[in-house]
């Protein structure tokens, strides 16, 4: 099965050691970057690193006709993204892609609409739902062991250095869509939703701190009411030096369950205790890419075997529609000072 890595952004290299180590036999056939140069350099790593020649497309279409390529992994920046995914939809060629699926809900919506009509598979990589420890507090969720769930605790104290926000349109709604939330808390956000469901609605302050110069938020703070009744609170932000684990803790009638660093912490009103997982960085400090391929090889191999055995893929770009209708709720929350009833997708 052949792939194409369309974009060469900081994720790539992450994307290359996932295709370079994956078990579900996706070989990287070629890939497509605006910088001619930059892709060519990338291309003569790829190749020492995977034993075989890549090739260098000049365009998506050229991409979209090849009869070889069984989908792309698309890790452009989010105002980069309608044209590339349309382009391949109409050509029948599945897509996986980073997050966020784009800028705004309203067009996160249009593509998933548009992979939807084509009956194309489109993947997002919420990779922190492929480490052990979360889909073991998954298993104990579904399981009961924490009973009914009442409250969550979301927390994301990142740091990022000034000179992460001075590359261009970094931060920025025209490229980015936003700032913290959606280019880091979205992970951890969209775990929670995972876990408990759709959000019903939220109220939102977000912002810029002194620490950096941004166009749009460097912190934002929520509080969460979800359809199952549960409560929730959420403190985000890329200010907190020298930044810590994003965690995420699960209050219920049985229990509590605390996940950060990869490993889950249960505690039960019984009496009982369980740690499960190894602890692992997650690129929460100054360099966002600290973190190990593993969680991107999951991915790309579960978006392999779906495509392979008709199955949908780990996180949908349906299920995604429901991480950025908070994100939207909370950007009209903080305008409004209102509380904001939750879009459902």
């Amino acid at each position: 099965m052949k792939a194409v890595l369309i974009g060469l952004g900081m994720v790539a290299d992450t994307h290359l050691a996932a295709l370079r180590d994956n078990r579900a036999g996706v070989t990287l056939k070629g890939v497509l970057a605006r910088d001619p140069a930059r892709m060519a350099a990338f291309a003569e790593k790829a190749a020492d690193q995977l034993g075989h020649a890549v090739t260098l497309y000049d365009n998506v279409r050229a991409v979209a006709d090849d009869p070889e390529i069984a989908f792309a992994i698309v890790t452009t920046p989010p105002d980069a993204r309608h044209d590339v995914v349309t382009t391949l939809a109409a050509a029948g060629k599945p897509v996986l892609m980073e997050k966020p699926v784009e800028r705004t809900l309203a067009a996160a919506t249009t593509l998933v609409e548009t992979c939807e009509a084509a009956a194309v598979p489109l993947g997002i990589v919420f990779q922190h739902r492929m480490r052990a420890a979360s889909r073991a507090l998954a298993e104990q969720v579904a399981a009961g062991t924490l009973g009914d769930l009442v409250a969550v605790e979301i927390r994301v104290p990142w740091w990022r250095e000034q000179a992460y926000y001075d590359s261009p349109g970094r931060g920025s709604y025209a490229r980015d869509g936003g700032g913290v939330m959606i280019t880091q808390a979205i992970h951890t956000l969209d775990l929670a939703l995972w876990l408990l469901g759709p959000v019903a609605e939220v109220q939102a302050m977000m912002g810029r701190t002194a620490l950096h110069r941004l166009e749009a938020e460097d912190w934002a703070g929520a509080t969460l009411r979800f359809r199952s009744g549960a409560f929730g609170t959420l403190y985000a932000t890329t200010a907190a030096y020298p930044g810590g684990a994003e965690s995420l803790t699960l209050h219920g009638t049985r229990g509590s369950a605390h996940l950060a660093e990869g490993v889950l912490d249960l505690r039960l009103m019984d009496g009982r205790t369980e740690r499960i997982g190894a602890s692992a960085a997650t690129g929460g400090g100054a360099d966002p890419m600290a973190f190990t391929h593993a969680w991107h090889q999951s991915v790309l191999e579960d978006f392999a075997l779906a495509l392979c055995n008709g199955h949908p893929p780990a996180a949908t770009g349906r299920e995604a529609l429901a991480v950025h209708a908070v994100i939207d709720a909370m950007e009209r929350s903080h305008a409004t000072g209102q509380r904001i009833e939750v879009t459902q997708p």
